[in-house]
């Protein structure tokens, strides 16, 4: 069985979207979604640095908008997407939702770009940061962030936890780490899926109503638990409650290993998805979709598959 997946804020690469827009219809698609958040996707996916597409109001509409690029190359691929699952990280999660179907195109980019400005606008209340804690038992840790009042905000399984809060708290943390643990800052402009997103996670559920959403057409894991949702209303509350709850990618990772997934494919801009499925998903073949060419792989596997 195929999980296609879809990452999150982090992926993104200076010019990791100059490949995909070798073709007029590509740069077409991506002109589109950029009139409909006001941002030039186009440019910061070609020339920005990374600086400038570390901003959360770029980054997440970017990670999106390149999974829709990815998911539409697999539908025009021709292959057989019937049978697939899929699930993203984080903000992936929104892709996911274009691509069983939960959210069309443009109502994905107004999703996201709406949950960016007020993530954004949260982050800029208040300094804070995020770190990776590598390695360690995970109760251990956990009773490390409580004593520093740092929060878990993602279970990345594969042995990661996600810390964030106050940066001097962080940095605490990676001088005096939890026992048989390392610590690594991450670029992010704030603490996300915690607390300090008390007010985004709010303003956000108030307009839910604006985003109109149909039951997913495959399989749809979510950050929440890693169960599969049927229903495309639950998918939205569950959308809107990540902005301050942890990602559990850990429990999807489980759920896709109960499931009989056996192919992780991983949209652009792939990597991190892949190499926890490597660590954390034992004796599952990991395909990185990082260029348009990386498609026939999935294509491939996808055959070997049904002929199986």
């Amino acid at each position: 069985m195929t999980i296609i997946t879809f990452p999150g804020q982090g992926s993104q690469k200076p010019g990791f979207l100059s490949p995909w827009l070798a073709t007029p219809e590509r740069r077409d698609t991506l002109a589109q979604l950029s009139d409909a958040v006001g941002v030039d996707l186009v440019r910061h996916g070609t020339e920005s640095d990374a600086e400038t597409i570390r901003d959360t109001a770029i980054a997440q509409p970017l990670i999106v908008a390149a999974g829709i690029l990815t998911w539409d190359a697999l539908v025009a691929s021709g292959a057989d997407l019937s049978g697939v699952e899929v699930a993203g990280h984080s903000v992936g999660e929104i892709a996911a939702a274009y691509a069983a179907g939960v959210f069309d195109a443009a109502t994905a980019l107004a999703f996201v770009s709406r949950r960016a400005t007020l993530m954004a606008e949260d982050a800029a209340k208040q300094t804070t940061g995020m770190s990776a804690v590598l390695g360690g038992a995970e109760d251990e840790v956990l009773a490390r962030l409580a004593e520093l009042e740092l929060e878990p905000a993602n279970f990345n399984g594969a042995g990661q936890i996600v810390a964030a809060g106050d940066p001097d708290a962080l940095e605490q943390l990676r001088a005096e780490p939890a026992k048989g643990t390392r610590v690594i800052p991450l670029k992010v402009a704030g603490a996300f899926h915690t607390r300090y997103m008390a007010d985004a996670h709010e303003q956000l559920a108030a307009s839910a109503s604006e985003f109109s959403v149909r039951d997913p057409k495959l399989g749809l894991y979510t950050n929440f638990d890693g169960s599969r949702v049927d229903s495309g209303s639950r998918y939205l509350e569950l959308l809107i409650d990540q902005v301050h709850r942890p990602v559990h990618w850990d429990a999807c990772m489980a759920a896709f290993i109960d499931a009989g997934h056996v192919t992780l494919v991983e949209a652009a801009p792939a990597g991190t998805l892949v190499g926890l499925a490597k660590r954390g998903m034992k004796g599952t073949t990991g395909i990185a979709v990082n260029v348009p060419e990386d498609i026939d792989a999935v294509v491939a596997a996808l055959a070997e598959e049904d002929a199986a």
